[in-house]
This record gives structure tokens, sequence and C-alpha cells, in this order.
């Protein structure tokens, strides 16, 4: 199937495996180049090097962790002029709601909210000045089926959803599209036991 995005340039956060990578894969397969980031250099490699051999596609590499400021600076100096761009990032571990202390609870509004909304600042006027621009944040079904003991993960996720609804009211008009994206449960390492995910 032809997206027609063939030659598009994307950035996808958090890409080295599970649900980031899987975007990276359709992605390529549809012919965009990519930058692509994960906290791992040699799983971030593996991934890159499967796009280039099985797609042909340009990949560059940013390792580190995207809600870091100068890995942020990293990602739009690898691509300055984005088409698309997929906010993804790990969520905070499984934890009771009492057990989380003001330092834990700002971490994860920042990995989950704060990071997708600094990025979107950083592309979206360059989208609209272009008239084409393509945002997807992966978030989690918990934003609408809270799940006990991710009430970090899914009031963080809740938030940035509540807040780039306006946003994207905002450049619909000149081809910039903002979605989300809200799976449930996956097969991905972050599910499984941690003997089968290799950890």
């Amino acid at each position: 199937m032809d997206l027609g995005i063939r030659g598009k340039k994307a950035i996808v956060c958090a890409s080295s495996k599970g649900l980031g990578r899987g975007c990276a894969m359709a992605l390529a397969e549809a012919g965009c180049d990519l930058v692509v980031n994960g906290r791992n250099a040699d799983q971030l490699a593996k991934t890159a090097a499967e796009l280039r051999e099985r797609f042909g596609v340009e990949v560059t590499e940013i390792v580190g962790d995207v809600s870091k400021p100068e890995l942020q600076k990293a990602l739009l100096a690898a691509c300055p002029d984005p088409d698309i761009l997929v906010n993804n990032n790990g969520g905070p571990p499984f934890r009771d709601f009492r057990e989380l202390d003001r330092e834990k609870i700002l971490e994860g509004v920042t990995q989950n909210m704060v990071t997708p909304v600094e990025l979107v600042q950083a592309v979206i006027d360059g989208m609209a000045e272009r008239g084409f621009g393509r945002i997807v944040n992966i978030t989690s079904l918990s934003v609408y089926v809270p799940i006990p003991g991710l009430d970090l993960s899914s009031g963080a996720r809740a938030g940035l959803i509540s807040f780039l609804a306006g946003v994207a009211r905002t450049v619909i008009d000149r081809n910039v599209t903002i979605n989300n994206m809200l799976p449930g449960k996956i097969d991905t390492d972050r599910l499984r036991p941690p003997h089968e995910a290799g950890t």
C-alpha cells in the first residue's frame, strides 16, 4: 500500500524495540528516512541496521534518554525539518500511588507529558509552514481504562492527550495532524516476564 509518504523524514522516539520499533519499521516500509532513538546503543544499532537492510532507507541513530533536553537537541540537529514525529517513551514502573514521592511524580510527568510537548513545540511551526506534518503520540489505553499501579503513567499520558487536543485544532488547516495511539496489552518486552524479555 502506498501511503504517499515516500521520501518524507521522520523522527521516531524510543524506537529500538517495542511499539516504537514497530512504528519505525512501518514508516521505513512506506519509504521514509528515519532518525531513531533508544537508550541501549547495541539494541538501537541492531534495529537501525535491520531498517537499512530491509528497506534501503537512510537511518540516523541517536542514543540516549529522549526526556533529556540535550538528547532532544541531538534529534532535531539530525533532522531539523521532520515531516513526521512519533512521540514515544517508556512509562513509569508499576507502583502503588502511595509510594510516589514528588520527585517520582515529576519524573513521570516529564517523561510522558512534558517531553512530547517540548518536541511538538520544536517541530510544529515548521510543519505548518511547509504545509505537511504528522504527529503521533503513543500513549496507552490506561488513559481511558485506568489500571491500578499505573496511575502516574495514565495521568501523565491523559494530560498529554488533553493538552494537544487544543493544539491540533490550530494547525489542521495547514495539513498538520496530531493523533494518539492508545494501545492495550501488546506482546512487547514491557509486558513480558523478565526472563522472557532478556533482562
